[in-house]
């Protein structure tokens, strides 16, 4: 069955217009000039695109920026009235106009540009280094999440867990398995216990945690546990939603496999819940077999849990 799309409260609007109103106060775009500069926000980003392309028809950076044809057209004429741009018919399409900045075009945007740079560093420079991290990685979602990102060329890294990682680990569970299964508080308490006993007990010959990092931020992880000499377990696999579909939750139970069976493991062993209908699909791809159901109420739900068997 297909579930309508959610509206988007008055609460979470009111939140996006209230940073929006603190953003534009804080860089200075309520001023006449950007950065006590003669030139509008929107000049300013036009001379930014030219400083940075060789040439752009005037077509194409309208449509980049989502800017009026009539008011682009007027903007270039002021520039070029004051000799900042140079406007050369395309070769082939005389209707097309390539634009291009000249040296005094250059020198006008220099000043603009530095002036950039200087404001956000004074920022910047207020925070420590992690919160500047964090600043970053906020606005990276931002720009994800709102769809002006390109993918990166490299989707994903896998890296071993550090200091922080696995309070994060509990709380995004916590967080991911109550949005999307309706499950409490205490589902996100056996996560915090289970990782912690990982890092209490961490055997660090015969067990391993993989995280998976995108852009600088987690987007999944998953556990390999000693349960006896000879059966490993796998524990608290998850994907971020932004991040599923780039084949990670399949990586991460590959490594999973690879690493016990390069430890002399004779079994891989897991325990989940039916409703986990993506994971149990990775399982059994990756050739786990299904040994044993028992229905049980657990995190405020009636659930099926399911161990899962892989002879390695």
């Amino acid at each position: 069955m297909s579930h309508m799309p959610q509206l988007p409260t008055d609460d979470q609007i009111e939140h996006v217009r209230r940073f929006n109103r603190f953003y534009t106060r804080q860089i200075g775009l309520l001023s006449e000039g950007l950065l006590e500069s003669e030139f509008s926000l929107t000049e300013a980003r036009v001379l930014y695109e030219l400083a940075h392309r060789v040439s752009v028809t005037a077509s194409d950076l309208g449509r980049e920026l989502g800017l009026d044809a009539g008011y682009l057209s007027r903007l270039m004429k002021r520039f070029s009235a004051r000799g900042l741009i140079e406007r050369t018919p395309l070769e082939g399409d005389r209707r097309q106009v390539l634009l291009s900045l000249t040296d005094a075009g250059r020198a006008a945007f220099a000043p603009l540009n530095d002036a950039s740079a200087a404001q956000v560093g004074a920022m910047l420079s207020d925070l420590s280094a992690g919160e500047r991290q964090q600043l970053v990685r906020a606005m990276q979602i931002v720009e994800r999440l709102l769809g002006a990102a390109t993918e990166p060329k490299v989707p994903y890294i896998l890296r071993p867990y550090q200091v922080g990682d696995i309070g994060w680990i509990a709380h995004r569970q916590g967080v991911l398995y109550a949005q999307e299964y309706g499950w409490d508080e205490t589902f996100e308490a056996l996560v915090a216990e289970i990782a912690a006993a990982f890092v209490k007990t961490f055997d660090q010959k015969r067990e391993r945690c993989w995280i998976a990092e995108r852009e600088g931020e987690i987007v999944g992880s998953v556990f390999l546990v000693r349960q006896s000499d000879d059966v490993a377990r796998l524990r608290l696999l998850y994907v971020e939603p932004s991040a599923r579909g780039l084949g990670i939750g399949r990586r991460l139970v590959d490594e999973c496999i690879g690493f016990a069976r390069a430890k002399g493991y004779k079994r891989l062993t897991l325990w989940t819940n039916d409703v986990l209908v993506a994971a149990c699909r990775i399982y059994r791809a990756a050739g786990f077999r299904l040994v044993k159901e028992e229905a049980h109420h657990s995190f405020g739900r009636d659930l099926v849990g399911q161990t899962w068997d892989l002879d390695l």
